[in-house]
C-alpha cells in the first residue's frame, strides 16, 4: 500500500476544496451578468496555482497602479520554463486581458478556460502552452463602475478605460510611457509568443454578429507568416467558430456602414497590440464582441475562440513554429522594411455581413431626424474586403545605428524590449548617415499625453562625426530588427521622434542679436562671395524674402559656422555598411 505525505495530504484536500469553491466562478455564479473583480480575479488564480501543478503564477515588473503585472502559465506537464518550451518547439499562445477593463469578456472567460482545463473539462494539447495576463490595466480595474460604457450592454459593474495614469494602453506598446506596458514588454519577451490574443468590447456600428476579428495585417506581418495567416490559419479559426455556433466577421470597418462601398482591414500601426505584436513575427488577434450582446454571449463566444486557437493550433503547430523560424531569418537578412502601407483596391474577398438596416426616425431626446438599426429588419448581405496591402515606402536596413547616450529614455525603452546594444569603448570617429528633419505636422490636441508628430520628412548627408565612450552601438542583425527601424528611423508611424522623445532637437539653443549679427554677417558674407551671391540671387527670386530683414539675418546664421548644428539633426545616426 502507498501512503501518502503530510505535504501530499495537505495538497490533496486543499485541491478538493478548490474544486468545491472554485466550480463556479462570478460569471457562473451571477448567471452571466457580473464580472469578477481585480481581487477576485487574482484569487482565483493564486488558489487554482495552489491545487494544479498544471498552473503557475508569475509576477512580472510593476504597474502605474502600484500592483505587479501578473502572468499565469498553463501547460500539460506543469512545466513553467518559456525556454524549455521553446526547445522542445511548443507552440506558445499569450492572452491579454482587461487592456480595457470596461471590456472585461476576456477576464471571466480565461477564468472559465483555465478551471475547464484543470478540471480535464478541456484537454490542453502537449505541444502547447498557454501565458495569460489576467487584467492588464489595474488602475482602469479598480476604478469601476457601472456608467462608462454607454454603448454597452453589461456586466452590472466594470473597469474604466484609462489606467492609473489615464493613458489607454492599447495605444502605449511602443511609446511607452506606463510602467505596464514596460512590464508587459518583459513578458511577452519572456514568454516570445508565437500567437497573441488581445481580447476585447467593441464600440461602434450595430450588427447581428457576436464575435468580430482583428487580425494583423497579413502583409505587413512578412512571410511566410502572413501568407500563412491570410490562406490557413485565420481560416481554419472562422470554420472552427462556425461549428460552434458563432458566425464571424472582421472587425467592422465600414465607411459610414455603406456596403457598397467594402471595407479596408484594420491598419495595425504598432502602438497596437497587434501591430506590436508582428514587430517581432508573432501572429495578433483581438477579438471584438459586439458591445449590445448579453455579456454572457460575448464572454462564450471569447472561451470558444481562445479554444478554437488552441486547436487549431495545436494540429498546425509544426507550420506555425517553422514558419516563424523562417520569418526571423528572412528578416535578419532583410535590405529594406515597408515603412508606410497601402490598401489596394484592385484585389478583395467577397465576405457574408448579417447586418440589420437602418431607419430614420423621430429622436424622443431632440425631436430631430435620427438613424436607428433596426434589429426587426435583418439582412445578409455580400461585402468587399480589401485586405490586400502594399509598401508605399521602403528604408534600407543599415549594418549599425549609434545611439548618444544622453537619450537614455530611448536606450531604456530599447532595453526592456530585449534589444542587444553594445557601448563604444572609446572616444571615436565615425562616418555616419545623418538626418536633419526637414519638415513634419504636430497636431493642436494632445494624443495620449503627446502631440504626436506625423507626415515627417528627412534630408539626408554623409559626415564624420565624433562619439563619446559609452554611446551605443546597435548592431541590427538581431531579433528585434523590425522594431528597431519601425522605431528609430523617425519617419515611422510610431518612431520615438514621432512620440517626441527627441524634440529637443527642435529647439534651438542659442542665437543672436539683430545689431550685433549684422555685423559679423557682413563680414561672413564678405569673406564668401559665393554665398553673398547666392543671398542676391534668393532676393531676386522672393520678394517676400527680400522684404522681410529678419528673414534674410536668419538665412546667413544659418548658412555660417556660427549655427548650432545640433538643430534639427536627428540624434540617431546610421553606420550603412
Amino acid at each position: 500500500m502507498q501512503f501518502l505525505s503530510v505535504t501530499q495530504v495537505a495538497l490533496t484536500m486543499m485541491a478538493l476544496q478548490l474544486s468545491a469553491r472554485a466550480q463556479q466562478t462570478v460569471f457562473e455564479t451571477s448567471n452571466g451578468l457580473a464580472s469578477a473583480t481585480y481581487a477576485e480575479t487574482i484569487r482565483f488564480y493564486e488558489q487554482i496555482d495552489k491545487a494544479s501543478n498544471l498552473v503557475s503564477m508569475h509576477a512580472i515588473g510593476q504597474t502605474d497602479a502600484g500592483y505587479p503585472l501578473h502572468v499565469v502559465t498553463v501547460s500539460a506537464n506543469g512545466n513553467a520554463d518559456p525556454a524549455a518550451w521553446h526547445k522542445e518547439g511548443k507552440l506558445i499562445v499569450m492572452v491579454l486581458n482587461g487592456i480595457h477593463p470596461g471590456e472585461p469578456d476576456g477576464i471571466d472567460a480565461s477564468q472559465l478556460l483555465v478551471r475547464d482545463i484543470v478540471a480535464g473539462k478541456v484537454k490542453l494539447p502537449q505541444n502547447l502552452v498557454l501565458g495569460i495576463v489576467p487584467v492588464y490595466n489595474i488602475g482602469g480595474a479598480l476604478n469601476r463602475g457601472s456608467y462608462s460604457r454607454a454603448n454597452q450592454q453589461g456586466p452590472l459593474q466594470y473597469g474604466f478605460r484609462g489606467n492609473a495614469q489615464n493613458l489607454d494602453l492599447n495605444r502605449d506598446f511602443t511609446k511607452a510611457d506606463s510602467y505596464n506596458a514596460r512590464a508587459f514588454a518583459k513578458a511577452f519577451h519572456w514568454l516570445d509568443p508565437h500567437i497573441l490574443i488581445d481580447n476585447h468590447v467593441s464600440d461602434g456600428a450595430d450588427f447581428q454578429h457576436v464575435f468580430t476579428l482583428l487580425t494583423t495585417q497579413y502583409d505587413k506581418l512578412g512571410e511566410p507568416l502572413g501568407s500563412f495567416l491570410r490562406q490557413n490559419f485565420e481560416p481554419a479559426l472562422y470554420q472552427s467558430m462556425k461549428a460552434k455556433g458563432w458566425d464571424v466577421f472582421p472587425y467592422v470597418n465600414f465607411d459610414a456602414y455603406d456596403l457598397s462601398r467594402g471595407m479596408t482591414q484594420f491598419y495595425d500601426p504598432p502602438r497596437y497590440s497587434s501591430g506590436y505584436a508582428a514587430l517581432f513575427g508573432c501572429m495578433g488577434f483581438v477579438p471584438e464582441t459586439h458591445m449590445l450582446k448579453p455579456f454572457k454571449q460575448r464572454v462564450a463566444s471569447t472561451y470558444d475562440f481562445m479554444l478554437s486557437v488552441l486547436e487549431q493550433g495545436s494540429k498546425m503547430q509544426s507550420t506555425i513554429v517553422t514558419s516563424r523560424n523562417t520569418h526571423r531569418q528572412r528578416m535578419q537578412n532583410a535590405q529594406g522594411i515597408p515603412m508606410t502601407w497601402k490598401p489596394g483596391r484592385s484585389n478583395f474577398d467577397t465576405l457574408s455581413f448579417l447586418g440589420y438596416q437602418r431607419d430614420t426616425v423621430i429622436s424622443d431626446v431632440t425631436g430631430l431626424p435620427r438613424m436607428r438599426y433596426n434589429r426587426a429588419k435583418p439582412f445578409t448581405g455580400p461585402v468587399k474586403f480589401y485586405s490586400y496591402f502594399t509598401p508605399e515606402s521602403i528604408v534600407s536596413v543599415p549594418a549599425w545605428y549609434v545611439l548618444p547616450q544622453g537619450w537614455h529614455a530611448v536606450a531604456e525603452r530599447l532595453q526592456e524590449q530585449g534589444i542587444a546594444m553594445q557601448p563604444l569603448k572609446a572616444d571615436t570617429a565615425i562616418e555616419v548617415t545623418v538626418y536633419h528633419i526637414d519638415n513634419f505636422n504636430t497636431p493642436q490636441r494632445a494624443y495620449e499625453k503627446h502631440y504626436r508628430h506625423n507626415n515627417t520628412s528627412v534630408k539626408k548627408s554623409q559626415q564624420v562625426m565624433h562619439f563619446l565612450k559609452g554611446d551605443w552601438l546597435i548592431n541590427l542583425r538581431q531579433p528585434g530588427i523590425r522594431y528597431l527601424v519601425e522605431m528609430l528611423e523617425p519617419t515611422g508611424d510610431d518612431s520615438f521622434f514621432a512620440w517626441n522623445y527627441f524634440d529637443a532637437i527642435l529647439q534651438q539653443k542659442e542665437g543672436y542679436s539683430n545689431y550685433r549679427w549684422e555685423d559679423v554677417a557682413a563680414q561672413w558674407l564678405q569673406d564668401n562671395p559665393a554665398l553673398r551671391q547666392e543671398l542676391e540671387e534668393k532676393k531676386k527670386a522672393d520678394t517676400a524674402f527680400a522684404g522681410n530683414a529678419n528673414a534674410m539675418l536668419d538665412w546667413v546664421y544659418k548658412k555660417s559656422p556660427y549655427y548650432e548644428p545640433a538643430h534639427m539633426r536627428y540624434p540617431v545616426y546610421r553606420i550603412e555598411k
